[in-house]
């Protein structure tokens, strides 16, 4: 304590006092935050016994990660403690899911041995915003369904409902992922494949007509073909003939190929996947069904 009975400290016994450095002391002092009361003869700076109860809260809030402006604010009345917390308690939030997404895009790097202009472009994808990655859908969805009124409305709702709900904590998996999704919703070949099986789509229907048609056809495909695939028949074999004349008739297989591929090949198989994982949800049922019946027609064309 200063020796002039005034009962006021110096700077270095408040370092004492508080176990704080006189440099932190004094540089808090200097931006304000721990203003001294007075100053001595010789012009060293002096504080009360409330110094250092204010300064302990400035310590606190500081170990907290607050900036001196937040702290200046709370001492100052402006702000409570809780109404400073709750704002970095928000800034902490982005923050952890910002490490999260740089944590996922690093392992992915370190996994795939990428390259710089990779790992660029990776970084990019996984920090678009959600509006950002659903523009990219949206703008795949409108090119595949544009002009083409006949297609089936509930195949047009479903499409143009489909979203890419990236987590805020994404898994390395699901980063990588959405990475592979959204050059494939950008891939012109891709796109140009979507758009065709759309217009196939839309030229087994009219305008007007009454929705359902293609989902009526996907459940009676799957309907025929599970129990056949249950009871062992591989579509090579000639047990698989019954199953694709019940499902298209006499119509040429070499057509029927065509538009089966159009809406189901591996492409799409891997899109409808990814969307999958990107909205962590379950993965698309009945796959193996629609493979089932391509290789069949696969085995009974010169494709």
């Amino acid at each position: 304590m200063n020796d002039d009975g005034t009962g006021l400290l110096t700077i270095g016994e408040l370092a004492r006092a508080t176990g704080l450095t006189v440099r932190t002391i004094r540089y808090w002092s200097d931006e304000g935050v721990l203003t001294p009361v007075t100053r001595s003869a010789g012009g060293y700076r002096l504080y009360d016994a409330p110094s250092v109860a204010r300064l302990e809260l400035i310590r606190t809030l500081r170990e907290l990660g607050l900036g001196l402006d937040d702290v200046r604010q709370v001492l100052a009345g402006e702000r409570t403690v809780a109404q400073v917390a709750a704002t970095h308690v928000a800034a902490l939030d982005a923050q952890i899911r910002s490490l999260k997404v740089t944590r996922a895009v690093l392992s992915l790097v370190a996994r795939h041995d990428s390259t710089a202009r990779e790992t660029t472009l990776m970084n990019r994808l996984a920090r678009l915003s959600a509006a950002e990655r659903q523009r990219i859908m949206a703008e795949f969805v409108a090119d595949a369904l544009q002009g083409l009124d006949a297609v089936d409305p509930e195949v047009r709702e479903r499409l143009r409902a489909t979203t890419v709900d990236l987590a805020a904590d994404p898994t390395p998996e699901e980063v990588d992922a959405w990475v592979e999704l959204a050059e494939m919703l950008q891939d012109p070949e891709f796109r140009a494949q979507m758009r065709r099986a759309m217009e196939l789509n839309s030229a087994d229907g009219a305008p007007g007509e009454a929705r359902g048609r293609s989902l009526w056809f996907a459940k009676r495909l799957v309907d025929l073909v599970a129990p056949a695939r249950t009871r062992g028949i591989t579509p090579e074999s000639p047990e698989a003939e019954p199953v694709l004349h019940d499902l298209f008739g006499d119509a040429p297989r070499a057509d029927v190929l065509e538009r089966m591929l159009a809406g189901f090949n591996d492409r799409v198989a891997r899109y409808r996947e990814l969307i999958a994982l990107v909205n962590r949800a379950p993965a698309p049922p009945h796959a193996e069904d629609f493979a089932w019946v391509v290789a069949a027609l696969r085995a009974r064309t010169d494709s």
